[in-house]
């Protein structure tokens, strides 16, 4: 972990060994005054009045030169020492975000969207912070301490041993009670992220909230999270309180020492007067270092939790990656053959069993012939959805193989592999930008003129020129301000653009009314004609005209034909047909 971090400072090592520098020099410059001041009380002042007047002269113009260059250190410290800060923060969260794309779907599905986003954003911030101010707090302030006691040591070296031995049992409790603080700091994160999880949830999911009435209900669920957040930073409060009133009586002892063991001193006839009062300056210039390193603390330690939790997210190798010397996806003609598959969502022994034991794809077979329009039905829960996201390897087969025009799917690089292929899903993810931005997403840097011609393919283009802005409406988080059907065909017509030789629909039009989906439908119908394509949909009208239909079951193809030779036949698919449309007559005699 140490090692990862350190590396993010050797693109900044410029800014880094400036800034150090400039500590160095604030800290001598700190340490300096005490000691002019000592010079000027124990010897300037026995002088002749113009030999005092001419060496003050003299002095004010050192000192009025080395403040200007404390000045100049303490904004290029303050200024650059920021900046390289935020460069660094900028670097992590671009590799955080990077290796968040790097992941598959079962990285987001065991993970909220609400931790994630509290690592990117709350996380990186402390420990940008961290990485500017502390290097620069321990260099200024162990410089700042350390040279105290050296040059308190050449004054008065008994006096100084007893306050470097008081210093060290307190250095010894301090650390334990940093320990301390670590834990309770770390728990304090996992905190924030529970409550952005849960405050992303509930906004995310205020329709629904909205349309039960159960308003309280997520109040109860928000303060749960946020009550224990509140007792997470009350125990965090409770250990800096004890940290810090331990530094506090640390300074107190040391003056108590300073007065009885230096009065003592002085009264005997070791130690001068004017020893004494230096000896007090420097306990001041030693305990404001030291209570910086105390304040930073606070600082240290979120940004060891925050960073550790980054650091799990970049250790965390993907679970779906590139074969070393995969090669580019060449589809030819658009076969597509699962062999004997299957797959689970958890990582359970594979095999015959209870139903409840059995893997979602249970050594399933299907081929597909190119350009071929397959549909696939059967009941929720039956493994359709998940049989068309391993094809793009959303997840990977855990037996068997998936092959397109005779390439292991696993054998062929990521992206290759999805730019071949379309996915209309019944949930549609529009971004928050206009609607020629959408459909763009389909093949960035593409023209207006690409632009427009797939909308006018997924009939959608005259609803976008009604509109003032035209395709430079903003739609929306999500595609809040369009209709069901009309994101369903943005989305469609991103999938034209795109332009992808295998085309697979799940469940793209259930959500829609008759009338939307009727219009959707004949967009649909364009988009697959010359495509290789799987649909999955209850709505058995909408696949009637499918070159073939097959049932799944448990995982498994359990018939498969024509909607005749099915309905036929009188199996599964023929049930599932007579339940639905005898359904619906019943309810339009009704």
């Amino acid at each position: 972990m140490l090692k990862r971090f350190l590396s993010y400072y050797r693109p900044q090592m410029g800014l880094l060994v400036a800034d150090t520098v400039c500590a160095l020099v604030l800290a001598a410059i700190d340490l300096a005054f005490p000691i002019i001041l000592r010079n000027l009380t124990g010897g300037l002042f026995t002088q002749g009045q113009a030999a005092i007047m001419q060496a003050l002269g003299m002095i004010a113009v050192g000192l009025v030169l080395m403040y200007a260059v404390r000045c100049a250190c303490r904004y290029f410290v303050s200024y650059w020492g920021h900046v390289m800060g935020a460069r660094m923060e900028s670097k992590m969260r671009e590799d955080l975000f990077d290796q968040y794309e790097r992941f598959s779907f079962a990285y987001f599905d065991r993970n909220s969207s609400g931790d994630m986003m509290s690592r990117v954003v709350n996380d990186l911030f402390d420990i940008c912070e961290a990485a500017h101010h502390v290097p620069e707090w321990i260099i200024i302030c162990g410089i700042e301490i350390i040279g105290s006691f050296v040059i308190l040591f050449t004054i008065a070296p008994v006096l100084a041993l007893a306050m470097a031995v008081v210093t060290a049992v307190f250095a010894v409790i301090m650390f334990w009670q940093n320990m301390r603080m670590r834990e309770v700091f770390s728990d304090n994160r996992k905190k924030i992220s529970g409550i952005n999880a849960q405050l992303q949830d509930s906004l995310a999911g205020m329709r629904v909230v909205k349309s039960f009435a159960n308003e309280e209900t997520e109040r109860a669920k928000f303060r749960a999270s946020n009550d224990g957040y509140l007792s997470s930073k009350e125990n965090m409060y409770h250990a800096m309180g004890v940290y810090t009133a331990t530094y506090g009586l640390l300074s107190g002892v040391l003056y108590v020492i300073v007065v009885l063991l230096g009065g003592w001193l002085v009264a005997q006839g070791d130690l001068q007067a004017v020893d004494m009062a230096t000896f007090a300056l420097y306990i001041s210039l030693f305990c404001t270092p030291l209570e910086t390193l105390v304040n930073s603390a606070e600082m240290y330690q979120k940004a060891i939790a925050g960073f550790k939790r980054m650091d799990e997210v970049l250790s965390t190798a993907p679970d779906i990656q590139d074969k070393p010397g995969a090669t580019d996806l060449q589809v030819t003609a658009g076969a597509v053959e699962y062999h004997d598959v299957c797959f689970n969502y958890e990582d359970v022994e594979l095999g015959e069993g209870d139903a409840d034991e059995r893997p979602v794809i249970d050594h399933m077979d299907l081929s597909i012939r190119p350009g071929q329009t397959i549909a696939l039905v059967g009941p929720s829960g039956g493994g359709k959805s998940t049989t068309c996201s391993l094809l793009p390897r959303f997840y990977d087969v855990a037996a068997g193989s998936i092959s397109i025009d005779g390439q292991d799917v696993r054998d062929v690089t990521q992206q290759s592999l999805r730019r071949a292929i379309g996915l209309v899903q019944q949930d549609v993810y529009l971004f928050d930008g206009t609607i020629g931005e959408n459909i763009a997403y389909g093949k960035p840097g593409a023209t207006a003129e690409e632009i427009a011609e797939a909308a006018r393919r997924a009939n959608i283009d005259a609803f976008i020129e009604s509109l003032p802005q035209g395709y430079d409406t903003v739609v929306g988080e999500r595609g809040s301000r369009l209709s069901g059907g009309q994101k369903q065909r943005v989305a469609i017509a991103r999938v034209f653009l795109k332009n992808p030789k295998i085309l697979i629909l799940d469940e793209a039009t259930s959500a829609l009314d008759n009338e939307s989906e009727e219009a959707v439908q004949e967009s649909l119908e364009e988009l697959a004609r010359g495509r290789t394509t799987i649909i999955i949909a209850h709505r058995l009208s909408t696949i009637k005209h499918a070159d073939e239909i097959a049932t799944v079951e448990h995982g498994r193809v359990v018939e498969r034909g024509t909607h005749e030779e099915l309905l036929a036949r009188g199996g599964t698919y023929a049930r599932y047909y007579r339940m639905q449309f005898e359904g619906a007559r019943a309810h339009e005699l009704d």
